[in-house]
């Protein structure tokens, strides 16, 4: 594989939100960003803050786009360009904290 090739297979596994949104506008049959809010029964900023990369897709989202759309979660995090095969979560959440002492 040359370096240009190499290049563009990067450049598809990359997050891209926008995919996802648009994938999920066509699937719905939706006309736009608003049509889709009110379809995951959320605020029209929340997918524009989600466009416009200044907001994650969150686990609640993620799961919510599942059951509008009947795609897979691992289709929907393929759509925008998450390729882990696990998602990992810290070792630091599940650490109980420490007791104040009396």
């Amino acid at each position: 594989m040359n370096e240009t090739n190499e290049t563009k297979a990067a450049e598809q596994f990359q997050y891209d939100p926008n995919n996802l949104l648009e994938s999920l506008i066509e699937k719905l049959n939706l006309k736009n960003d608003a049509a889709l809010s009110r379809a995951l029964e959320v605020a029209p900023p929340l997918i524009s803050k989600i466009r416009h990369r200044r907001l994650p897709v969150g686990a609640s989202l993620l799961i919510r786009m599942h059951e509008v759309s009947d795609l897979s979660i691992k289709d929907l995090r393929t759509l925008m360009g998450d390729r882990r095969n696990k998602f990992r979560i810290s070792d630091k959440q599940f650490k109980p904290k420490p007791q104040a002492s009396s």
